[in-house]
């Protein structure tokens, strides 16, 4: 049987937890990221605005997307590829001076998802993996890639990969199941009401 409780003198004992009381510089700044945030929800609910706009990654009108430019090309096989560059800034930082794994999740899953939207059938993810290969910087350009690797009847798997330069951070694979129009226009209605 294996101990797993965290040992008194292991320096990342805690490391989730605050150890310290905020100091009333850091309390006042935690009150200005709530009042922020109010202001965001604010800005994106904001009725008639294209969904897309409201993203979280790609939103024009959503603060907190960090800006990614996403292109698409089609290769000398046939195959579209989709290229999305993107600069992390300080509020992604996950481990110190890297992206956050659930940030690379995030923009993973909207890359792939304009691959899988290439195939003229998009739905929604069904099952999104992650494997990290080596730390992704903050501050540094960043090239999320993506293309379609196989359709199984409604199942559409891509595969995805994040380039620092040469560095592979991280690869991907994301199942999406189309969806049909009228699941979509249902959803549209839900969020409307």
């Amino acid at each position: 049987m294996s101990d797993i409780t965290p040992k008194a003198t292991n320096s990342f004992s805690g490391f989730h937890i605050r150890q310290t009381p905020m100091t009333t510089d850091e309390q006042l700044r935690a009150d200005r990221a709530d009042v922020m945030r109010h202001e965001i929800e604010e800005l994106v609910a904001v009725a008639g605005t294209n969904f897309l706009d409201r993203s979280p990654i790609i939103g024009a009108i959503n603060p907190i997307a960090a800006p990614i430019h996403i292109t698409t090309s089609v290769d000398d096989n046939g195959r579209v590829n989709v290229v999305g560059c993107v600069t992390f800034g300080t509020a992604y930082e996950g481990p110190p001076g890297c992206v956050h794994g659930g940030i690379i999740a995030a923009y993973f899953d909207e890359v792939c998802g304009v691959a899988q939207s290439t195939t003229g059938n998009p739905g929604m993810t069904v099952n999104l993996t992650i494997d990290y290969r080596s730390p992704t910087p903050l501050h540094k350009p960043l090239e999320f890639r993506a293309h379609v690797a196989s359709i199984e009847k409604r199942k559409i798997i891509t595969y995805g990969s994040l380039y620092h330069g040469e560095t592979l951070c991280a690869e991907a694979t994301a199942i999406f199941v189309s969806m049909r129009p009228e699941v979509f226009e249902r959803l549209t209605q839900l969020r409307n009401a």
